[in-house]
């Protein structure tokens, strides 16, 4: 059904893996750097100090989040259609591990579809674990011989919609929470975060940029797509994590935190509720019905 490892090394890939420049650079989880002035404006003052602001609030809202999540878990459950038993793979964002994506995985399973870890560690995209991430993903798709639903946070989704684009016909889907595939819409993260990229990945965000700039990176991949986004996210420009209009691509937007988009009931509503739809089948979720409305406001598009 599908080609294996051994049959892509026989079409002349020796070593099957991710084109250096084109993947690394996907691994921007964060907001390119605004370009500097000479004076600043109120304006950008203003939004330097609410970006500051979200992001000392990430940790406290990600505890309220992980408490509602408590309270609405049985509701969610119970009201959740059954899953189909196909895998779905759950990448975790940059600077997180399998750790952070357990409880998803955890209810996944629950419902019946077969959620699993991305087995990797520490996400801090670099080459070396792309390219294991690309064995990963063929190995399980070539042990359940059918295609594979991709889930990442962050800097996962990024790398998802990576192997969606490179392996269209081993994906079932693409669900990606916070993820800022499309860089260069919006201003720039932190210094703190900017840090902590470089820290971790051994290049910077100034660098990761250009090169990006050089990419098809918004090309939507050629599979279902849902950017599910929030506009107070505390670690990545929203609007770079829209998706472009198109007849299998959607946003749903949330009211969440950035780190605590794993943990947060509405975000799982949403992701069980896109899981369970096939290709052939697939349709736009449905935010507008009924009392789904109170919960997720009308998306943004990325042309607006």
């Amino acid at each position: 059904m599908h080609q294996s490892v051994d049959e892509a090394r026989a079409l002349g890939h020796t070593r099957v893996q991710f084109n250096a420049r084109r993947f690394h650079l996907s691994s921007t989880t964060l907001r390119a750097p605004e370009p500097r002035s000479s004076r600043s404006t109120p304006r950008s003052t203003s939004r330097s100090t609410l970006a500051n602001l979200l992001l000392a609030a990430e940790l406290p809202r990600v505890g309220l989040e992980s408490v509602s999540l408590s309270a609405s878990w049985l509701g969610l459950a119970c009201h959740a259609k059954r899953g189909d038993g196909h895998p779905v793979l759950v990448m975790p964002g940059f600077g997180a591990s399998d750790t952070s994506t357990a409880l998803l995985r955890q209810h996944l399973n629950f419902l019946g579809y077969r959620a699993l870890p991305w087995t990797l560690g520490t996400n801090t995209g670099r080459m070396d674990l792309q390219d294991q991430l690309m064995q990963r993903f063929l190995a399980v798709s070539d042990e359940y011989s059918q295609p594979v639903s991709l889930v990442g946070q962050s800097l996962g989704g990024v790398f998802a919609r990576e192997l969606a684009r490179r392996f269209p016909d081993r994906v079932r889907m693409v669900v990606s929470l916070g993820s800022p595939f499309a860089m260069g819409r919006a201003g720039g993260s932190p210094t703190v975060v900017r840090q902590l990229f470089r820290y971790l990945s051994g290049s910077s965000l100034d660098e990761a940029q250009r090169a990006r700039s050089q990419l098809a990176a918004r090309e939507v991949p050629p599979v279902p797509c849902t950017s599910i986004y929030s506009r107070t996210d505390g670690v990545v420009a929203w609007r770079n994590c829209l998706e472009q209009p198109g007849q299998q691509t959607e946003n749903i937007e949330v009211y969440s935190s950035h780190i605590g988009m794993a943990v947060h009931p509405s975000v799982w509503y949403a992701v069980t509720d896109r899981l369970q739809y096939q290709a052939k089948d697939w349709r736009p979720f449905a935010q507008d019905h009924q009392h789904l409305s109170l919960i997720y406001p009308k998306p943004a598009s990325a042309d607006s």
